[in-house]
């Protein structure tokens, strides 16, 4: 969040000492907006990344020890305490995931409030006779 502060307060300062005929203030802020929203989609897109390969290698790891397992009993359906075991740990997996989810978007909502709520300032001083 304090990263995204110091981005809005340097393209804000760049943007007040740069000459008002080379351009308006609306269009600077337009530039902060589109740079600030590259930057996000990027981590967004880096998140997505990382949370889908850590699940396939979890996948394949769960279901080789399935394999092994029905391979050395000779059972290879689930069901049973077996099965209600691996639905909990199912389960407790989705529910941490759940909330990793909401705790981001809660920050990066807080985060965007915060940068509007700066920016609104911003221009209301600027506009000031």
């Amino acid at each position: 969040m304090r990263i995204h502060h110091l981005i809005a307060v340097a393209g804000l300062s760049a943007a007040l000492a740069a000459p008002a005929a080379a351009q308006s203030i609306k269009s600077v802020g337009a530039d902060i907006h589109h740079g600030l929203k590259t930057a996000g989609n990027e981590v967004k897109k880096d998140a997505k990344e990382v949370g889908g390969a850590t699940h396939h290698e979890l996948q394949k790891a769960g279901n080789g020890t399935k394999t092994t397992l029905g391979n050395a009993t000779g059972i290879h359906k689930v069901g049973g305490t077996v099965g209600a075991a691996a639905q909990d740990v199912s389960h407790a997996g989705k529910s941490v995931g759940r909330s990793a989810k909401h705790s981001l978007k809660k920050n990066s909502s807080a985060a965007h409030h915060d940068l509007k709520k700066t920016g609104n300032e911003a221009k209301a001083e600027i506009k000031k006779p």
